[in-house]
């Protein structure tokens, strides 16, 4: 007995990640990356949701690129539409060190009226309309993600657990709190994970048996066959009362007619795993804050999980003076290159490149995007300001909500958001992105 578990080890060691490996390669990836994201208001008024920053030096769209390549996924087409130019530019600067000439992309597909003379009605019609590019690639499978969430995922075990099902399609999820379940597909198994029912944004969502203050919401991940995919795409486009999106209609309709497998995203000790949906001001302030904490959900520092991104040339970042009431510090602060902190004082913030901090100003609680400017004897707390923007001396942001409703956005929750616009300031700098 002992001789055959070791064998089953050895097995699980050698064979199975070769397993993984081949399905990846025989796997494409499409990143739907076309969202407007109205719900972050002005953040996305010139550029798409996923190519807002995040997290000191990132964008949104560089987590899920970065799981395609630490999973072995080389095969990657993102299909842009909304305001596309700065996430264009970005995926040309930061996703161009793949090697075409041995099968490895990132093809930006950029919406085209490829089959007739209209924008894509849904996320499933996006992918209909590509389906002749689909085709060339001969892919076996096909992995749809979103390209503006923020967490770290193997998709190879994902795709490998569809393979050894059997199945037409499968879709990732996690649990989430119900009232927060509102938001998302929700989606009801057996014991074999199959899926059983599915409702988009449901008013009620249907609780998890063992839990009833916890519903499984779909995380706009999917992995399809190729052959499946192609029918499904094809009978949804001849149905004119769809509305040709996958949360809407395929999925509901594929728990019908095909096997639906549900494949739920755990940490390594069987705990749901980090995942968030910026798609509001909250929590995407929220979740830029989390990063702050000694000990972060989302680990930035994997070695062997890189975020990869694009990187200016930015010297690094400085803290100038040491006198008392003008000393340069930042404290459970992200601070990235460029950024000089002069005399200034920086608590629990996330702070973005080539940004400038003047003597005597204090910032809490706040994410301030790249190439902000920020003069003297400032108050922050608890904002957002946007990239590109100036601050001018003696301003006071976050100490009186009432008075910010005035010129700026704020939330429920009472996050600023303050934008180059808000301030009368030249709006090339939000055109840039």
């Amino acid at each position: 007995m002992e001789q055959h578990e070791d064998q089953r080890k050895l097995y699980r060691y050698y064979v199975e990640p070769q397993m993984a490996s081949d399905l990846t390669r025989r796997t494409l990836v499409l990143v739907l990356a076309g969202g407007a994201g109205s719900r972050l208001r002005n953040l996305t008024k010139w550029r798409a949701k996923p190519a807002v920053p995040f997290g000191g030096k990132y964008r949104i769209i560089d987590f899920a690129l970065s799981n395609c390549v630490n999973s072995g996924l080389r095969r990657i087409g993102v299909l842009t539409q909304y305001k596309s130019h700065s996430l264009i530019r970005h995926l040309q600067r930061a996703w161009s060190f793949m090697r075409p000439e041995i099968g490895e992309f990132v093809e930006i597909i950029p919406a085209q009226q490829r089959l007739r003379q209209e924008w894509y009605k849904g996320t499933a019609d996006a992918i209909y309309q590509n389906l002749d590019i689909i085709y060339r690639h001969q892919p076996e499978y096909v992995l749809i993600l979103g390209g503006d969430h923020i967490y770290t995922m193997d998709y190879s075990k994902m795709i490998q657990a569809h393979a050894e099902a059997g199945a037409d399609l499968t879709v990732g999820c996690i649990e989430v709190p119900r009232e927060e379940a509102k938001s998302f597909g929700v989606m009801s198994v057996d014991e074999n994970f199959e899926i059983k029912s599915f409702a988009e944004k449901p008013d009620d969502p249907e609780p998890m048996p063992n839990n009833p203050d916890l519903a499984l919401a779909s995380m706009g991940i999917y992995v399809f066959s190729m052959t499946y995919l192609t029918k499904t795409l094809i009978d949804d486009a001849e149905d004119h009362a769809s509305e040709h999106d996958f949360g809407k209609n395929i999925i509901p309709k594929s728990i019908e007619s095909a096997k639906a497998i549900a494949y739920p995203f755990l940490d390594d000790h069987g705990e749901p795993a980090y995942w968030r949906d910026v798609g509001t001001l909250y929590s995407y302030w929220q979740a830029n804050i989390e990063l702050c904490d000694i000990e972060p959900e989302l680990n930035l520092y994997r070695h062997d999980w890189p975020i990869w991104t694009y990187q200016s040339q930015s010297p690094p970042a400085k803290f100038a003076f040491d006198d008392d009431g003008r000393r340069g510090m930042a404290v459970d602060t992200l601070v990235a290159g460029g950024v000089i902190v002069s005399g200034a004082y920086v608590r629990h913030s996330v702070i973005f490149f080539n940004t400038k901090i003047e003597t005597g100003t204090v910032i809490e609680d706040s994410v301030i995007l790249p190439k902000v400017t920020i003069g003297s004897n400032c108050v922050l707390k608890r904002v957002i300001i946007d990239k590109g923007t100036y601050i001018p001396d003696g301003t006071q942001i976050g100490v009186d909500i009432e008075k910010d409703r005035e010129r700026f956005i704020v939330t429920e929750e009472g996050i600023v958001l303050v934008t180059p616009g808000m301030l009368n300031q030249r709006l090339h700098f939000e055109r840039d992105g």
